[in-house]
């Protein structure tokens, strides 16, 4: 069992990460800006967290054995959360990351034609946010990225391991399948129905 915070545990895929902690009987801190948000499940402490304070996240991570964080690129800042998880004093760091950062025939999935222009701001952030945690040396760190096709369900308790590319074919006709879906949802949804995805499939990047 591990005292875990857990950052930004009131989003999508923030609250699924959480029960998961919690059903492995893990303690839990569950920092989000809303922590009435946060469900009430055995082992987890809700607690109000600002992703920009850098010495207030500090505070609040500091004396445990992992930081998650599961937080929208966009709605954040790379360097801070950074700064905050190296001045805790905690070195193992996990950050659900994006499909956008993975290489697909050698180049970066973000880069392809086909890759989606509604995403492509949280995946670009989400790239830089990677290339700092690469120049980072005093952290046991691991960025978990999900498949390039991802959507909710049930939980089936498997997934598979891949590196940091995979099948270009496969990937575009993924993309393709994606993009005719998300023209269809915008007849009466908004741009952002597809926006927020949770993790399913693990590529880790860890450093030293």
């Amino acid at each position: 069992m591990a005292n875990i915070a857990l950052i930004g545990a009131s989003g999508r895929g923030g609250s699924r990460i959480l029960k998961e902690l919690s059903d492995r009987g893990h303690q839990v801190t569950a920092i989000a800006r809303n922590p009435d948000r946060i469900s009430a499940l055995p082992g987890v402490k809700a607690v109000r967290g600002d992703v920009f304070d850098e010495a207030g996240l500090a505070g609040l991570l500091r004396g445990h054995d992992a930081v998650v964080s599961a937080v929208h690129f966009t709605s954040s800042d790379a360097k801070t959360l950074i700064g905050a998880v190296r001045a805790s004093g905690v070195r193992r760091y996990v950050v659900m990351g994006g499909a956008g950062s993975l290489l697909a025939g050698g180049k970066p999935l973000i880069d392809s034609p086909d890759f989606p222009e509604a995403y492509k701001a949280e995946a670009s952030r989400g790239a830089a946010f990677l290339e700092l945690l690469k120049r980072t040396d005093d952290l046991d760190w691991s960025f978990v990225s999900p498949s390039a096709e991802i959507f909710e369900g049930e939980r089936t308790g498997s997934f598979r391991l891949a590196r940091t590319s995979f099948s270009w074919a496969r990937t575009v006709a993924a993309f393709r399948s994606r993009i005719s879906r998300w023209r269809s949802s915008t007849r009466s949804k908004s741009p952002g129905t597809f926006a927020s995805v949770s993790p399913s499939a693990i590529k880790g990047a860890r450093s030293r």
